[in-house]
């Protein structure tokens, strides 16, 4: 079968606005309440939480407000303007090996939590395999038409989010979300890197602004979207501690698919709530690493113009599938995770000052 092939491959603003909390909700947030609950007292977890958070909404506004300047422009043609070729080569190619290794481990952390709650028999191996088949597929297709799948799919998630919260509700208890404030500072500076990771891979924007063709005020329509995320993570971390407390939090592996077990629709009508999760939560990761491997493919295109597109995806696809089991165990994956975060945001903010101050120095013009 052919893939649809849209008319054009430009985007409206709007849905690079939709992608962006896509790409961020992604697996990190199904342990992301363990991991601040091992340095926090009680919930002062939403701390870290929420000023990671408001960092990386003014880094992600001031990227796309720069960017807004080279719009319809690939990120090595703007590059190049500003830091020569050999350098936006380097650096086209640093985003690719970024983006691929956020796909694999993507893959992995679905294949793991896949096999614990769903395929306890299943070789994860296999289970990875299958789940990037179908990424293979998509990223094979149109780019605008996975960005526009987001559209589809965001409100879904979004609805059994806000669904699972509301069936929780009952089950909070406020002596576990108290005393408040109790964290030492050494404690919150301990818990602030998995609070930064949930936010860092706003990346895309140096690349899919280059499918719009006159973007207006990005700068504060991406601060504005970069709220749904937080709000969505907030709530998470806050709905976990309250129903299991924060030591029992902090000795789970992934709380948020605990606390999915714990839902129920009243009357009983509906018991394994958490199998729908399940595959919402799956839409979510899928959303995440078909953009991680199409910006992936999109950096070798934008390299080598005359290589078919489907030869880079076949090819980078394996490679994909082997990195993701570089990581031994659950330890290893989480730690390959944080690694990875850190070099995304840290990567972002030195190319934004690098740009503005060559854009400066050079007096180099955008498109008007």
């Amino acid at each position: 079968m052919r893939p649809f092939e849209y008319s054009d491959e430009t985007i409206s603003e709007k849905e690079l606005l939709i992608a962006l909390p896509s790409m961020l909700i992604a697996s990190g947030v199904l342990s992301l309440p363990k991991l601040l609950a091992m340095y926090t007292v009680a919930a002062d977890g939403w701390i870290p939480l929420f000023v990671s958070g408001i960092t990386n909404l003014i880094m992600a506004a001031c990227v796309a407000r720069f960017t807004m300047q080279f719009a319809g422009q690939p990120f090595y043609s703007y590059a190049s303007k500003l830091v020569t070729r050999p350098v936006a080569w380097f650096f086209t190619m640093a985003f690719c090996g970024l983006f691929v290794a956020i796909a694999a481990l993507e893959v992995r952390e679905i294949a793991d939590i896949s096999k614990s709650y769903l395929f306890h028999r299943t070789p994860v191996e296999v289970i990875a395999l299958s789940f990037l088949l179908v990424v293979v597929y998509a990223v094979c297709g149109s780019r605008a038409g996975i960005l526009r799948l987001n559209l589809l799919f965001l409100p879904i998630i979004l609805f059994i989010f806000i669904l699972l919260l509301s069936l929780d509700i009952k089950f909070i208890e406020m002596k576990n979300l108290l005393p408040m404030f109790q964290t030492d500072m050494k404690d919150y500076m301990r818990a602030m890197p998995a609070g930064i990771g949930s936010y860092s891979w706003f990346g895309i924007i140096w690349f899919y602004i280059a499918l719009i063709k006159k973007p207006k005020k990005l700068g504060r329509k991406v601060a504005k979207v970069m709220c749904i995320p937080i709000v969505v993570y907030l709530l998470f971390y806050v709905a976990c501690i309250g129903v299991f407390g924060n030591m029992v939090t902090a000795n789970m592996i992934y709380p948020v698919v605990e606390l999915a077990k714990e839902a129920e629709l009243p009357g009983g009508i509906f018991e394994r709530f958490e199998s729908v999760f399940f595959v919402v939560w799956l839409m979510a990761i899928f959303n995440t690493t078909a953009m991680a491997f199409d910006i992936a493919v999109y950096a070798l295109n934008s390299l080598f113009r005359k290589v078919d597109k489907h030869k880079f995806v076949f090819t980078l696809a394996p490679v994909i599938f082997l990195i993701a089991f570089i990581p031994q165990n659950t330890e290893s994956v989480r730690s390959y995770d944080s690694v990875l975060n850190y070099f995304a945001l840290s990567f972002s903010l030195f190319l934004l000052l690098l740009f503005v101050t060559v854009q400066k120095t050079k007096g180099v013009k955008g498109n008007g």
